[in-house]
């Protein structure tokens, strides 16, 4: 008694193994999914008996086939691609270990897998480390397959996808899109492949961010690149190594850091916009608490970015928050970026008021401007103080950048800013910020555009 459980590859003729053919045509006795039996009709003996079944009855077909088994014959199960990949082999094992009273001469004989005919077509995407994953839950808890897709896309594995939708199976793939946006950059490359190596062959090549998972049916097998991966022509390239494109100017170090930050991002709640703020901030000082501790309202980066484009003033409690802004960024929207804490009119308010400098300084620019984006980055005292403007009505600046950093008063001036909900502000909650991350949100809300880059 023999069995086989071969595995006829993805549809076409060429992608069937001589291994394969070979079995196929010593078959007694061939079982499958009734629409498999076109591609392998041909390589079957004249008088070898072909029993079809439904897609749902992967089963009865197994128990068909242990049963069938008889002194003599050879039976043949087929599958798709591999039969032991997503297929019949499995199941067939499986039944045949609970027949004990029969001496089954079992054997799989390999398949070209519909992942590896994809990839094939893509040129190169499965240069590193890869992973499949079925989005079907007719046999698999919906809770194990969404901890296994995050457990791809936190680990940067290019993942092929199958049983991607149907028509009853909808939701899934956009649940999956979703998980991936969460750790993949929205320009990651993304192939949707339908009947591979089949007349009706169809592939598209798009990314992360805009793929439609409408188009994609059954027939679908979808292969999203890793952090690497790139497009080349009609062809995916995911390099062997990550070393191969170590990063060497000052830009590629800068950028392969904001993707490393931005994978290991938790938050799922943050606009666009407040991540990459938040990028910046752990791009400035290495500590991944700032996610946790940044506050924002009013979609304040979006309002500033469009505020500084069209040259807005900035004011900055310390020059060292006026050292910190870019000024290619400044120079290019000719930005005034000004700082009034060693100004000799700060200097004589302060002492003829009692006052910090910071204070004065502050005091002295919102007379002048009422209406800046006010960035304050060492001292609690200027914060009061614009605070103290902005409840008089004395001042309506476009946005309040209040990071502080300390122990005296630090806390109760943050909650101060807090408390004024119509103000456009980011704020750092806690004793943490300082001069490098008041300017790291600055620089954060000038580069809103290059987001999709980075």
């Amino acid at each position: 008694m023999k069995l086989s459980v071969v595995g006829i590859g993805p549809g076409g003729q060429e992608y069937i193994l001589p291994f394969a053919q070979n079995v196929l045509a010593d078959a007694d006795v061939v079982i499958g999914y009734q629409y498999y039996f076109q591609f392998i009709e041909h390589l079957l003996k004249e008088n070898c008996e072909c029993i079809g079944k439904e897609l749902t009855e992967e089963e009865a077909r197994a128990e068909l086939a242990v049963n069938a088994c008889q002194r003599g014959k050879h039976v043949v199960v087929i599958s798709s691609g591999d039969a032991g990949i997503y297929a019949m082999a499995s199941l067939v094992y499986q039944y045949a270990s609970t027949q004990t009273d029969k001496e089954i001469d079992l054997q799989t004989i390999p398949g070209i897998s519909a992942f590896i005919a994809s990839a094939g077509k893509l040129g190169a995407p499965l240069g590193h480390d890869f992973c499949c994953i079925s989005l079907s839950d007719l046999m698999t808890p919906w809770t194990t397959i969404e901890n296994r897709i995050y457990a791809a896309a936190k680990g940067d594995f290019v993942t092929s996808l199958y049983n991607p939708r149907s028509k009853k199976r909808f939701w899934q793939l956009n649940r999956f899109k979703e998980i991936f946006l969460e750790y993949r950059h929205p320009s990651t490359p993304v192939a949707i492949i339908r009947q591979v190596t089949r007349p009706e062959e169809n592939i598209i090549i798009t990314t992360l961010d805009t793929f439609d998972t409408n188009v994609v049916d059954m027939f679908s097998l979808v292969m999203i690149g890793n952090s690497q991966t790139y497009q080349f022509k009609n062809f995916l390239i995911t390099p062997r190594g990550y070393l191969a494109r170590k990063p060497h100017t000052g830009q590629e170090i800068q950028d392969e850091s904001f993707r490393q930050i931005r994978e290991h991002l938790q938050k799922t709640n943050l606009s666009e916009e407040d991540k990459w703020a938040v990028i910046r901030c752990i791009h400035t000082t290495a500590d991944f608490e700032y996610e946790d501790l940044y506050i924002s309202n009013n979609d304040a980066i979006k309002k500033w970015n469009n505020y500084l484009q069209k040259g807005g003033t900035i004011i900055t409690d310390v020059t060292m928050v006026q050292s910190g802004i870019t000024k290619e960024y400044s120079n290019k929207y000719k930005n005034q970026v000004l700082c009034y804490l060693n100004e000799p009119e700060a200097i004589a308010l302060a002492q003829k008021e009692n006052i910090t400098r910071s204070q004065a300084g502050i005091r002295l620019a919102l007379k002048k401007h009422p209406n800046a984006l006010y960035v304050i980055g060492n001292a609690p005292t200027a914060l009061f103080e614009l605070c103290e403007q902005i409840l008089d009505k004395k001042c309506t600046p476009v946005g309040v950048i209040g990071v502080p950093v300390g122990f005296v008063n630090v806390i109760e001036s943050k909650l101060k800013l807090q408390a004024l909900t119509a103000i456009p502000y980011v704020l750092i909650r806690g004793r943490k910020g300082g001069s490098n991350v008041a300017a790291s949100i600055v620089n954060a809300a000038f580069t809103v555009h290059t987001i999709n880059n980075n």
